[in-house]
């Protein structure tokens, strides 16, 4: 496995700190509001990664967290008069009915930020005692970033005097403009906790580091864990203070490997609430089945940035119906071996940084193949049987073809049209058996207008809806 390293900036070989055992953390949402497209990139990013680890043969153990707790959450409750809880629940609860939709996996660990505020309290003591934070005047923790001799080593951008540099500059009670809250004193409105530092609550980046400390980390390695992931804005500064954290408080490097996914943009903007174009998955899952958005996502570098289009999905859902086309000619038929050659074909491309484009390239091949081997021997239960785990396996490694292939051809219809086509396709059922042969090729005639293909199996009589 060859992976790209956001912190070195080029590509590396992936070896794990134990044999063919792999940790990783992915920054997961904020849960005060629904995912949109951004969040959906960045989860089916990590569960391709997830996968393809699983297939090269390693255990891996996947943790994404859930931030429970932050300013965005207390802003909301105060607008609606709704309880904190209520919010995060539902939200969480929405996130992870998406990411379903979507097919991804979850997490082996789901922490929550206020459900380790005890892992926090013990980090920040820590940095404390190490002399690497302070307490301001109002009863504010502070990091500070100058007792951090490698600070900024792993994204090298101290010296930008970009956006997000420039809000924390303006914040008072701070030694150096980079010192960021560890413990936010408790203030008016505000949601507060008891601590030895007294009422407040866990600053943003904290609680990652604490997390991965308490749940996923090595104890007697030089990294704590294997992997960290999550999306190229979370870069700087949030996983740069994530590594100081570590770095102060346990005297680990945070992560072996650093991977980020690029941003989703609408109309070549970067998505987000301030400019008021953050695609909902909830909406768009409205209006498509979550395995076309997932291979619509899933189709472009995880690395690149994804620029969203409708004519785009629609020309990615008919590459997928290639798929289900030929599992349509597989019908009744068991899986078998998968084929070997093939396999490792993909393997390979998905070995190379996810080289998700060269890996659907040999899958295209295989369809190909597939069609033509069928042509010249239609009976052949042997090949059908290879086929056909070959796609079981397609499903496993990129969670596509999974479905039955005729409802998949179904999607989108009313349930309406679906009760009224089966109604003329058990007339026509009965005026076979009548022998009224005329009438039966008049419902087949009548079906053929509304753009129902049907086909008589052993199992029965099956159609699809044709574009």
């Amino acid at each position: 496995m060859i992976i790209y390293d956001s912190v070195k900036k080029r590509k590396v070989s992936f070896e794990p700190l134990h044999d063919k055992q792999v940790r990783i953390y992915v920054c997961g949402p904020t849960v005060y509001d629904d995912a949109h497209l951004g969040h959906a990139r960045s989860a089916i990013a990590f569960d391709l990664l997830r996968r393809t680890l699983t297939a090269l043969g390693y255990r891996v153990t996947f943790a994404r967290n859930f931030t429970d707790i932050d300013d965005k959450i207390i802003k909301k409750s105060i607008e609606t008069g709704e309880p904190i809880e209520s919010i995060t629940k539902r939200y969480t609860e929405h996130y992870l009915r998406d990411m379903h939709a979507l097919g991804v996996l979850d997490a082996d660990i789901s922490p929550r930020a206020t459900t380790s505020l005890d892992a926090i309290v013990e980090m920040i003591s820590k940095l404390i005692e190490n002399e690497c934070a302070y307490r301001s005047e109002d009863g504010t923790i502070w990091f500070d970033t100058s007792k951090d001799t490698e600070y900024c080593s792993l994204s090298h951008r101290c010296g930008d005097e970009d956006e997000a540099q420039a809000r924390i500059e303006h914040e008072e009670g701070k030694r150096h403009p980079r010192d960021f809250a560890l413990w936010k004193a408790c203030k008016e409105n505000d949601v507060c906790y008891d601590s030895p530092f007294g009422r407040g609550r866990p600053g943003w980046h904290i609680e990652c580091s604490a997390m991965i400390d308490r749940y996923l980390a090595y104890k007697d390695e030089e990294y704590a864990i294997d992997i960290h992931g999550g999306g190229a804005d979370l870069f700087f500064p949030h996983h740069e203070n994530e590594a100081a954290q570590t770095r102060c408080a346990t005297h680990q490097k945070l992560a072996k490997y650093w991977m980020h996914n690029g941003f989703v943009t609408i109309a070549g903007e970067k998505m987000s609430k301030s400019l008021g174009n953050s695609f909902f998955v909830k909406d768009a899952l409205a209006v498509y089945d979550g395995e076309i958005l997932r291979f619509y996502l899933l189709s472009t570098h995880y690395r690149a940035n994804f620029n969203f289009n409708e004519e785009d999905l629609l020309a990615s859902k008919k590459r997928l119906d290639k798929i289900y086309r030929l599992k349509k000619r597989l019908y009744g038929v068991k899986t078998g071996t998968p084929d070997k050659a093939f396999q490792k074909e993909v393997l390979d491309a998905l070995g190379d940084d996810l080289n998700i484009s060269k890996a659907l390239a040999v899958v295209d091949e295989m369809v190909a193949n597939a069609n033509e081997q069928l042509d010249a021997d239609p009976k052949n239960r042997g090949i059908k049987q290879c086929i056909a785990a070959n796609i079981a396996w397609l499903h496993k490694l990129l969670g596509i073809g999974g479905k039955d292939a005729y409802a998949w051809f179904q999607l989108g219809m009313s349930e309406k049209e679906i009760m009224h086509i089966n109604r003329l396709i058990e007339a026509r059922k009965a005026a076979k058996k009548e022998k009224d042969f005329a009438t039966a090729d008049a419902i087949r005639e009548e079906l053929a207008q509304m753009g129902i293909e049907l086909m008589d199996t052993p199992q029965g009589t099956v159609w699809e809806k044709r574009e």
